[in-house]
């Protein structure tokens, strides 16, 4: 495909970019790359929507619980 460079730019056909909400645009020895923009990182929701697990040291005492150690 071969897209003409206007005076405002480079227009990009839509249907090239199904299902992409953001892009990184990246210039690289006279080569320009589009890479689909990750979404928000999940690891930083971890922690936001605690459980209750009925035992109150559960997180000082995490691996105790989870090898089934006592502390």
């Amino acid at each position: 495909m071969v897209a003409k460079i206007t005076k405002d730019g480079l227009l990009i056909p839509k249907r090239l970019l199904r299902g992409i909400k953001a892009v990184e645009i990246r210039w690289q020895r006279n080569r320009i790359t589009l890479l689909p923009s990750p979404g928000p990182d999940p690891i930083r929701n971890l922690g936001r929507k605690p459980v209750t697990v009925g035992c109150v040291d559960a997180s000082a005492n995490h691996d105790a619980y989870v090898y089934g150690r006592t502390a």
